[in-house]
């Protein structure tokens, strides 16, 4: 099984814009659902992991911290 290339605290690009005009979502919960965080106005979104994966275009920035 391939690992994915986004991880928690990741800064990622999405497909589409938020209403509000922010493009950068922070990452704050990977599993099942993913959680993602609007850097800009702060609201909070959950999608499924396909639907997180059909809309993501790229990872803008990566953790680098491994907590352990």
């Amino acid at each position: 099984m391939p690992v994915p290339p986004y991880k928690l605290n990741d800064v990622v690009k999405m497909r589409k814009k938020h209403p509000c005009g922010g493009e950068r979502w922070q990452i704050s919960r990977v599993g099942i659902d993913i959680k993602l965080k609007c850097l800009q106005c702060g609201r909070v979104i959950m999608l499924s992991r396909t639907d997180f994966e059909k809309n993501l275009r790229a990872v803008v920035s990566e953790n680098r911290s491994e907590n352990i």
